[in-house]
């Protein structure tokens, strides 16, 4: 379990270290680099689609995103081994075209769009696979994390609340498209009972129609089958004695 701790946190914790080295890349060389993230709408803004979540307006930005990016990155890649980092990428890019289609015209920064992918599909995947285990990570995401929702309204015109948006339905997209993919509800000898066996003596209206329907279709069939056959001809034969002749002993 520790092993399997330790690989699951490794990711997300590399990408919190290249959010950490750009900060400090714009600190040391002097270098603003919001000019690379999402202008909507502008082919100059294209180039954002893969850089924005990496540039954030000030510490107190990238501290907030890479919180919940280790958090919840560590919680995709420990439950959703097998399709984590799939799903990490199509939230990166899905969230980042929409933005790019959809957003206001300014530029939109922070990976705060993928930390809002990673929350809509740790609670959609967890509701819609009915496991057990998932189910009740996706309680602990809305209990950690629930706040977040109030992110996705224009509350606050400096913050980009159609890059929490588009980041949210990226990752419920992805929760749907990969809900047979990755680790699944496990069977149990109920499931694979298909209906209640009644016992004989119990009255059961269900069984007693068809059992109707059933004789109600043998009389139809052996019906059926006397018109095949027409009807029977009898034939009786008589015997007569000749005149004069004598009966033999």
């Amino acid at each position: 379990m520790i092993k399997e701790l330790f690989s699951s946190v490794l990711f997300p914790l590399i990408l919190v270290i290249i959010l950490v080295l750009v900060k400090l890349a714009e600190l040391v060389f002097d270098i603003d680099f919001v000019q690379f993230g999402i202008f909507p709408r502008k082919a100059s803004g294209l180039l954002g689609i893969l850089t924005y979540p990496f540039i954030h307006s000030d510490w107190k930005h990238l501290a907030n995103n890479s919180t919940a990016l280790l958090v919840l990155g560590t919680m995709l890649f420990y439950s959703y081994r097998k399709v984590a980092s799939k799903t990490l990428l199509w939230v990166y890019l899905i969230s980042g075209v929409w933005l790019w289609i959809g957003g206001r015209a300014n530029f939109h920064i922070g990976a705060s769009g993928i930390v809002y992918g990673l929350f809509g599909f740790l609670f959609v995947s967890g509701v819609i696979r009915k496991h057990l285990k998932l189910m009740a990570l996706s309680m602990l995401v809305i209990f950690l994390y629930g706040s977040l929702v109030w992110g996705i309204f224009p509350i606050d015109e400096r913050i980009s609340w159609e890059g929490h948006l588009f980041g949210l339905f990226a990752g419920i997209v992805v929760a749907i498209v990969y809900r047979k993919q990755g680790p699944q509800r496990p069977k149990y000898s109920w499931d694979f009972v298909d209906e209640e066996i009644v016992p004989e003596w119990y009255p059961d209206p269900e069984r007693e129609r068809a059992r109707q329907a059933e004789q109600q279709l043998e009389k139809q069939k052996q019906q059926k089958l006397k018109q095949a056959e027409g009807p029977k001809i009898n034939i009786n034969y008589v015997y007569k004695k000749k005149d004069g002749e004598a009966n033999r002993n």
